[in-house]
């Protein structure tokens, strides 16, 4: 097990009811935490679910669902972003 800190921003963060979490993982990817945050039910599945368009960043860079995690890292969820 590996203790990330997780944050969620805009629209997920309000379907999440919370901005970030501290959480224990045996994910080794971003992939395998989605899937795993999404079988925990309310309130990740609806959020986090995998037709939503989400992004992802890993210590603060924008990365694909196959980045690698380590322990302490930082992963942030967050719908697109448009321009305006």
């Amino acid at each position: 097990m590996i203790k990330i800190h997780i944050k969620y921003f805009a629209s997920i963060r309000e379907s999440m009811g919370m901005g970030e979490e501290f959480y224990e993982t045996n994910a080794k990817d971003i992939e395998a935490l989605r899937l795993e945050l999404i079988a925990m039910g309310l309130p990740y599945a609806p959020s986090l679910a995998l037709g939503k368009a989400i992004r992802v960043a890993l210590n603060q860079e924008l990365v694909s669902e196959n980045a690698v995690i380590k322990a302490n890292d930082e992963i942030a969820f967050f719908p697109p972003v448009t321009g305006g």
